[in-house]
This record gives C-alpha cells, sequence and structure tokens, in this order.
C-alpha cells in the first residue's frame, strides 16, 4: 500500500505540474497505519459521528492524502489525476467544504493542531470516544500558534489527541537547523506538559506500537517525533529540498514509477 501510495503522489504532482511531493512522500507510511490499522472510519459514511479524525495539518502535502483517501473508498482512483485542476475537488491544499474525507481546511500552516484541540474538546462534550490524529510538519513548529496549542491541549488533558511530527528536517528554503532550530524538539514537547514517543516513521512496526501505546495513555495528550526522510522512497527527491514544492518532470516521474514498481 505504501508503493502504491507514492506511486499515486509521483504520477498526481507529475500531471498537475505543480504540488509538493517531497513532504506527501515522507508521510506515506504515516498515513497508512493510520488509515489501514488504526483509525476507526466508514468510507461510505465520510459524516460518521463516531469516527475518529485525522487533520493534515501541514495542508501542502494534499497529494498524500487525496491517495489515501482514493485507496480508503472515499474518492474514485481516475478523479486523482484532477488534482489542482479548475473545479476539481482535490485543490491544492485540502479543502473539507468539498472532499469526502477532508476534516479540515488547511494550507496557513499552524493551525491544524488548534483545530484538532477543538475537536477533541468536542468529542468530550459529546461523552464520544472518538479520537483525533492531527499530522504537523517539523518546519511547520516554526510558527507560534502550534505552541500555542500545546499548551492548551496539555492543559485541557486531552488524553483522546495524538499528534505526529513528520520530522524529515527539511523546509522550504532549507535545513530546520539553519531556517530556526526545532531542537531539542522531543524535550520541547515534554516541558509542555505532553507524552512524547520518538520513532522511525518508515517504520511500520515503531508507528503501530507509538500509536497503541498512545492510546493507554491518560491524562495528557500524546505528541508522536516521526523521525523521516524527505521525498522518501525515491532516490533523486530524498533529502533535495528542491522537490518540497517542485513536481517531477514526465522523464523525472519515470524514473522515480521504476524505483518504485
Amino acid at each position: 500500500m505504501a508503493k502504491t501510495l507514492r506511486r499515486h503522489i509521483i504520477e498526481m504532482t507529475m500531471t498537475a505540474a505543480s504540488g509538493h511531493p517531497g513532504g506527501s512522500l515522507s508521510s506515506v507510511e504515516i498515513a497508512t497505519a493510520l488509515y489501514f490499522r488504526v483509525l476507526r472510519h466508514r468510507p461510505s459514511e465520510p459524516d460518521w459521528p463516531d469516527r475518529d479524525r485525522f487533520i493534515l495539518s501541514k495542508g501542502h502535502a494534499a497529494p498524500l492524502l487525496y491517495a489515501v483517501l482514493a485507496e480508503a473508498g472515499y474518492l474514485s482512483g481516475s478523479e486523482l489525476c484532477t488534482l489542482r485542476k479548475i473545479d476539481s475537488r482535490l485543490q491544492g491544499h485540502p479543502d473539507s467544504t468539498c472532499t469526502p474525507g477532508v476534516e479540515a481546511t488547511c494550507g496557513s500552516l499552524g493551525q491544524g493542531l488548534s483545530f484538532g484541540i477543538g475537536v477533541a474538546l468536542a468529542g468530550r462534550l459529546d461523552a464520544k470516544d472518538y479520537r483525533v490524529y492531527v499530522l504537523l510538519g517539523d518546519g511547520e513548529c516554526d510558527e507560534g500558534q502550534v505552541w500555542e496549542a500545546a499548551m492548551a491541549a496539555a492543559h485541557y488533558k486531552l488524553d483522546n489527541l495524538v499528534g505526529i511530527v513528520d520530522h524529515n528536517g527539511l523546509q522550504i528554503d532549507g535545513w530546520n537547523k539553519d531556517v530556526m532550530n526545532l531542537e531539542p524538539l522531543p524535550e520541547k514537547w515534554r516541558s509542555f506538559g505532553w507524552n512524547v514517543i520518538e520513532v522511525d516513521g518508515h517504520d511500520f512496526a515503531q508507528i503501530l506500537a507509538a500509536l497503541e501505546q498512545a492510546g493507554r495513555v491518560k491524562g495528557q495528550p500524546t505528541m508522536i517525533i516521526a523521525h523521516t526522510i524527505k521525498g522518501k522512497g525515491v532516490s533523486f527527491m530524498e533529502n533535495n529540498v528542491d522537490f518540497h514544492g517542485k513536481a517531477p518532470s514526465r522523464e523525472e516521474a519515470e524514473r522515480a514509477l521504476k524505483e518504485l514498481a
């Protein structure tokens, strides 16, 4: 499934001649584990009240989300080729008003965790047992709103909330350590009152074990720091900041798809 999603990401961005392949590829195992092993959801009933919620705060990784939603049954596979086209439901950043399975309209970085806190609080008020999962980029953690949200989630002891940081070390302007050093990132989240788990973000066993562990934590939110590689799975995209927001050419896509065969 992870290979299938990666092929979709390459084909979609190549066809659109636009999009963000690097950070989509780095999060594939995380999304695969959630949608095909962990989340309680019903593709035939996207608004099922008792569903678990997945919020893609790093909205530029929309190609990954659309690929997952298609494979899970929310969208048809043929619709993927409409990415970023006029009148397509698959916009450059997710839009919850028109795309089934999209929980939050995201794109302005830093807002998804705050949104997730609201959803988690609503679940508590409504006596629902659903869980909320928010995927953030590490560069996104430059945003001050992320840390305001971090304080709020711990203050309200939201143990139905799980954050995941796609920690690939790169953002649009280069290495995080050069743009805005985040380290020590795990200690920062702990100091804000979160339960923190570190994993290899491309190892399904570690990801699934962390998500299971998060489900047993009471009285505090959990943040999973997933150490990943930007552009994972395509040799010339790995750790290559150029592919943060640049689509592959047809020739590059053909080369990438051979590697993902």
